[in-house]
């Protein structure tokens, strides 16, 4: 579990630096240097990633079960699922309304992600893991609205082709995800 909480720590602090503002990130940024910063930032994300990554998976070994989900609740991750595949793929495709209108739909998705899994998993891994996401995003998303309004950001609004086809790549991803690469991935397949 220690390497886990390191992961998560490491992880979560690097893209954590714009939570309290932007001065803290800013100053580092000079104080390196762009390329520096970059390089450091790249860096601890990945080795964070890899330590919760390696952590979860030691953890995974000998679970230590906190509750046991009722049987319905995985309809319910299915559903939340697919939700935060669209709110991903909503942050990346140009132009969109889901991403005119909600702002961070990335760090949206995380949250809904997050939760959806600790809905459906009651080890102790699964918290530390989902729930140390889930507060992560909750942050990130609370610091990031209250940027847009001290900075006044105006986001365009959305178009609906951009939006359809951000619809239909979330519900493909989420279909490669459930039927496929959740199982290669992750170990635990969804279906079949």
């Amino acid at each position: 579990m220690l390497y886990l909480v390191v992961g998560l720590v490491v992880f979560l602090g690097t893209h954590s630096l714009r939570i309290g503002g932007d001065a803290r990130r800013d100053a580092l940024r000079e104080r390196l240097g762009e390329g520096r910063f970059k390089t450091a930032y790249s860096l601890l994300s990945a080795a964070g990633l890899v330590l919760v990554v390696y952590g979860f998976g030691v953890a995974r070994e000998t679970p230590e079960v906190l509750w046991t989900p009722p049987a319905g609740m995985r309809h319910l991750t299915f559903l939340l699922t697919l939700i935060a595949m669209v709110l991903m793929v909503a942050a990346y495709v140009p132009h969109n309304s889901i991403r005119a209108r909600l702002r961070h739909p990335m760090v949206l998705s995380v949250k809904v992600w997050a939760l959806a899994h600790l809905l459906v998993n009651g080890t102790l891994a699964h918290v530390v893991l989902f729930g140390g996401f889930l507060l992560w995003s909750v942050l990130v998303f609370r610091a990031s609205r209250q940027r847009d309004r001290a900075l006044e950001i105006q986001y365009p609004a959305g178009e609906l082709v951009p939006t359809a086809i951000t619809v239909g790549l979330g519900l493909l991803l989420w279909l490669v995800m459930l039927g496929w690469l959740h199982g290669i991935l992750i170990g635990v397949r969804l279906m079949g």
